[in-house]
């Protein structure tokens, strides 16, 4: 039963953003947004975010045979792929480009803080050395790491989508926004539950 109300905040997200469709190029009722808009730089950016949700859910996907944890991790993977594959299809709707000179989280008043270096653009992202490590572990090591970072990962991810939801001016996108706020804040909770059993905790 866990999972029933995290199905339900997927489907509503889906159903939320329904079809990438010609309609939401003008859904925002001013014509299409310009390259430096909030819409477009939530876009691109969580573009980002959910790519490497994707891949940590894949890594730790063939790193323990918990199928809790399993199935958590490819739900993940669906659901942000899917989401990503909206972001991506409105950023070519609206004929702007994928990658911007613009500093990640420029559209949030945040920009400055990508270090360059480690991989960590945008709040909650996992470093390439953490990546790493994830690659290494097995069993219940790799399942509480995962469930470590995929919280920080959602709370970063909770914080960008509030921000779209208060700055984007596209409506669908903002629904899609509010969306993944309901289903990670859910998922944030199961998280929680997951590492309580295995005797872990969310990192401070």
């Amino acid at each position: 039963m866990r999972y029933a109300g995290i199905a339900v905040a997927v489907a509503g997200v889906l159903v939320a953003a329904g079809a990438i469709s010609y309609s939401v190029a003008g859904d925002n009722g001013a014509g299409v947004p310009s390259a430096d808009s909030a819409d477009a730089g939530f876009a691109r950016d969580m573009a980002v975010h959910h790519q490497q949700a994707v891949e940590m859910s894949y890594i730790v996907r063939d790193r323990t045979q918990d199928e809790d944890v399993r199935r958590l991790a490819y739900d993940i993977a669906q659901t942000q792929a899917n989401q990503r594959g909206m972001l991506i299809g409105w950023l070519d709707l609206w004929g702007l480009p994928k990658v911007s000179s613009q500093e990640p989280m420029a559209w949030m008043g945040m920009s400055g803080m990508a270090s360059g270096e480690d991989g960590a653009l945008m709040p909650g992202m996992a470093t390439n050395a953490e990546m790493k490590k994830l690659g290494t572990l097995n069993g219940k090591q790799a399942e509480v790491f995962f469930l470590q970072l995929m919280t920080d990962h959602h709370k970063g991810g909770i914080h960008m989508a509030e921000g779209c939801v208060a700055k984007c001016t596209v409506g669908v996108e903002k629904r899609l926004a509010q969306g993944m706020v309901e289903g990670q804040e859910s998922e944030l909770r199961l998280m929680a539950d997951l590492l309580k059993e295995r005797g872990a905790k969310p990192r401070p």
